[in-house]
């Protein structure tokens, strides 16, 4: 391991030499790239010279047990020096663990009732409060692109961006099958029902990340029916893209212009045929597809809400949660960090057995 620690910090050294470059200033994309570079390595470089500093201080430590003068002394540092070492041993090893290269992306998050008709819709949209309220908590900037109400106040649909680099790493842990168990209001006899609802999580794509020509679009427009009066009925705001290679059809109608809908549903339908590409991508490598929201059955799940009981369940981590009120409030890093942290110790194993 100190092979690659020492790599790490030269490569460090180096970057850090090409950034104090004073030409870096007519280039201001390298100097981006650098910098974030910089900013990714500087936290494993700061541990890497703490553990070699740690090291030395135990062989010093250990040399002074020949000395009676100092034999003492160092055979007291040396128990503290050796567990400061397996500390930084067991961080180093996290840190080096392959990052997801989609981490750093903002997401987009489209939420759809499956199995459970007009509760599913209504859970739809405490979902999505959920991860709205969830945004503020961390000052995040969010944007509808598309929401369709049903009739008791649910949704039958909704889609919505959020702006903030990084999110997907903690976002990620969300796609899939959300269960919910309750006793609907609707419900007369007071029998609680099961219901589903699913919820995607897109990495946003750049335009450099996707090659989507123009000839494969159909484009049209339509008079938007979401809130904002009659000029938005009487005109033709909304959009509709098919992307006629792979058949996704994205809609937009939140803004007011149609070019600002158009520019929104193409974020949208560049996050959809870069999630499929790279589904292929791993399709390809483990030689099966796993979607992210699987059919929708009550069956399915990742994650159980029990009301009555005021318990949430992640059911990939066995981890419990008992705190509904909060939790739809938004309170929800707990669970995520649980989730990362289950993610990490089995990327590390898998390092493990690799080496």
């Amino acid at each position: 391991m100190l092979d690659k620690l020492h790599e790490i910090e030269k490569r460090f050294d180096s970057v850090e030499a090409d950034f104090q470059d004073p030409s870096l200033v007519t280039n201001p994309k390298e100097m981006q790239r650098l910098g974030k570079l910089r900013s990714d390595l500087e936290p494993i470089v700061i541990t890497i010279r703490e553990y070699t500093k740690t090291l030395q201080a135990l062989e010093d430590a250990q040399e002074l047990l020949a000395d009676p003068e100092m034999k003492e002394m160092a055979a007291a540092e040396i128990d503290p020096l050796k567990n400061r070492i397996g500390t930084l041993e067991v961080k180093l090893k996290s840190m080096l663990v392959p990052k997801d290269p989609l981490d750093d992306k903002q997401v987009i998050i489209e939420i759809r009732p499956a199995a459970g008709g007009d509760e599913a819709a209504l859970f739809a949209a405490e979902l999505m409060r959920m991860y709205l309220r969830y945004s503020e908590r961390r000052k995040w900037k969010t944007e509808i692109v598309e929401m369709e109400e049903s009739g008791i106040g649910g949704l039958s649909r909704c889609i919505f961006n959020i702006n903030e680099l990084g999110a997907y790493s903690q976002l990620k842990y969300e796609m899939g099958v959300h269960r919910v168990q309750r006793v609907p209001a609707t419900e007369s006899q007071g029998r609680i029902h099961t219901s589903t609802v699913t919820v995607a999580v897109l990495p946003e794509a750049e335009e450099v990340d996707v090659d989507i020509k123009s000839d494969d679009l159909e484009i049209s427009t339509f008079c938007s029916s979401s809130a904002g009066g009659q000029h938005m009925q009487k005109n033709e705001t909304a959009i509709r893209i098919i992307h006629k290679p792979t058949g996704i059809v994205v809609t937009c109608q939140d803004e007011r212009s149609q070019a600002q809908n158009k520019l929104k549903a193409m974020a949208v339908l560049r996050a959809k045929v870069y999630q499929l590409e790279l589904e292929r991508v791993s399709a390809e490598r483990s030689g099966l597809r796993k979607g992210q929201i699987g059919s929708g059955d009550r069956s399915e799940k990742i994650r159980t809400y029990n009301f009555p009981q005021s318990r949430i369940t992640d059911h990939r981590i066995g981890y419990q949660a008992n705190n509904m009120i909060a939790f739809m409030d938004g309170d929800i890093q707990d669970m995520i960090d649980a989730l990362a942290q289950d993610e990490q110790a089995r990327k590390l194993a898998e390092e493990d057995e690799a080496a």
